[in-house]
């Protein structure tokens, strides 16, 4: 009758290493869980905002911002700093150019407005004024009704906000898996290495 062959001991140090990463890897995953239902109610509090028929005032704090996301403002440019064009969408689905200005606030601070819709990016003018519009991410107020004599961009949408944190999760505890996996078939190895 044969002995069977002695146990060999797990590597102290890789396992410990293994074990942390895998460990790490899955409180991401936990994170990205958290975060995915945090960005749902955010996105569901952007779809109640829209339906609010009074004005919000535009914060002086970008931190209170998501609060008032997709609301409507008014705000006194007083100055134009700036201005740009990008790619954007009209209200009516065309492709062309989104005209905006930087503007200084009557209240002290800075906000971008997104006067409206051309077709061509040669920048209009407007030197500042009211504007009345809808607060979309990152602070820029889309004019409604359109300035400057362009036409109306597409509405901001909360449901442009994109919700990928549940795939995130979906990897990381996909990456502590396959690490797990291959530090077993690592010792496998390691054990029908000693016992050849």
């Amino acid at each position: 009758m044969t002995e069977p062959a002695a146990r060999l001991p797990l590597p102290v140090l890789p396992t410990i290493l293994v074990l942390a990463a895998a460990a790490v890897m899955v409180a991401l995953g936990i994170w990205q869980l958290q975060r995915a239902h945090e960005k749902a109610a955010l996105i569901a509090q952007a779809h109640q905002a829209q339906t609010l028929s009074s004005v919000a005032e535009y914060p002086r704090d970008p931190a209170q911002l998501d609060a008032v996301l997709y609301r409507r403002t008014e705000v006194l440019c007083e100055r134009v700093i700036g201005r740009e064009q990008r790619a954007g969408t009209a209200a009516d689905g065309r492709k062309g150019w989104e005209h905006r200005a930087l503007c200084h606030l009557d209240g002290g601070q800075t906000a971008t407005i997104a006067l409206g819709f051309a077709a061509m990016p040669d920048p209009p003018a407007w030197d500042g004024g009211a504007v009345q519009g809808i607060i979309a991410p990152g602070g820029r107020i889309v004019a409604a009704p359109p300035l400057a004599g362009l036409a109306p961009l597409a509405p901001p949408d909360p449901d442009d906000l994109p919700n990928n944190h549940l795939a995130y999760a979906g990897q990381w505890f996909f990456f502590a898996l396959t690490a797990l996996a291959i530090y077993w078939l690592a010792l496998r190895r390691r054990r029908d290495a000693a016992t050849a």
